[in-house]
């Protein structure tokens, strides 16, 4: 089964990642969490207790790759998202077996979201609107101490993506995925000095069928499945200075099994991308933290290839 051209690149436009996911898509995966979580991730900064988070996020990208990893066929291929998301996080103070129970909740949006791909956009239109909300029960260990601070802090949470957002299957691109998606995932941070870290969350993705599927896939087709993939964020800080903590972060992306429609395996769709670039956290207490993440796409296959910015505000209500 071959897909048009239009439905190619509306299946490339998984673009955004979350902690946590806010960019629009009409394809194979779901919004995910791309670079949303770096720095000192496998544990809350201040411990139990309610925490916010804003993220804000822009995203371009001039190219948008094949299977191969060659540019597709269109006269332009312009990409520019400004999104976000709004978290509330709770970790509770009781502990049973080392753990403290808590819970997730993430409500994406698109604010703006600009393409221009040479033909009136007939293969590329966006809307914006809010996107599906995640939520995920946790448990968050007790850091591991050595005898010159944490060693050691992980944390499993098991998210579930509600199809909670702005969807139309006879739209390209949309907020929301129209299905149920599950992304469980473990975060850690591994402090090799007092002032150096290592940190990483590992992510699972499955996903529900649709059956609203996006009507480009043809006449005929009543449902699509998106395959599942692997998807994971890596950083690494140094303590520069009271406060202030620079260092690299980057993000991996890998669809294991093939789309579905109709039941049947569409070959040659895998989704792949990777990432790397600077990052900054400062933090004006242990309560407020601000966080710079940029990172540079490579090697993508089957989705845009481009350059994400996110900024990320933290406060522990004490």
């Amino acid at each position: 089964m071959k897909r048009s051209a239009s439905r190619m690149l509306c299946l490339c436009f998984a673009v955004c990642g979350l902690m946590d996911t806010t960019s629009a898509t009409a394809g194979d995966l779901p919004n995910i969490n791309l670079g949303f979580t770096s720095f000192l991730d496998g544990a809350p900064p201040a411990g139990p207790g309610w925490y916010g988070t804003q993220y804000l996020e822009y995203y371009t990208a001039d190219r948008i790759n094949d299977n191969a990893g060659n540019k597709v066929a269109l006269p332009k291929q312009n990409i520019d998202i400004f999104a976000g998301l709004t978290q509330l996080v709770y970790q509770s103070p009781f502990k049973i077996a080392g753990a403290h129970p808590g819970i997730d909740v993430i409500l994406p949006w698109v604010a703006s979201a600009h393409t221009d791909d040479g033909m009136g956009n007939v293969a590329l239109n966006a809307r914006t609107g809010f996107g599906d909300v995640l939520i995920g029960p946790f448990i968050q260990f007790d850091p591991v101490m050595g005898p010159d601070g944490p060693r050691f802090a992980h944390r499993f949470e098991l998210q579930i993506i509600a199809p909670t957002g702005a969807y139309d299957p006879g739209k390209a691109i949309n907020p929301g995925s129209g299905f149920w998606s599950i992304d469980p995932y473990w975060a850690a941070t591994v402090w090799i000095n007092p002032k150096w870290t290592v940190s990483w969350r590992l992510h699972y993705l499955w996903n529900a069928r649709n059956n609203r599927p996006y009507q480009g896939l043809g006449d005929g087709v009543t449902s699509s499945q998106a395959g599942q993939a692997l998807h994971a964020n890596i950083a690494t800080e140094y303590e520069v200075m009271p406060g202030l903590r620079i260092g690299l972060n980057g993000y991996w992306l890998r669809q294991i099994t093939d789309m579905k429609v109709n039941g049947q395996n569409v070959s040659g769709q895998r989704e792949a991308v990777w990432a790397i670039g600077p990052g900054a956290m400062y933090s004006f207490s242990q309560h407020d933290h601000l966080l710079f993440n940029a990172y540079f796409e490579a090697d993508a296959r089957n989705r845009p290839e481009g350059t994400r910015l996110v900024l990320r505000y933290v406060h522990h209500f004490q």
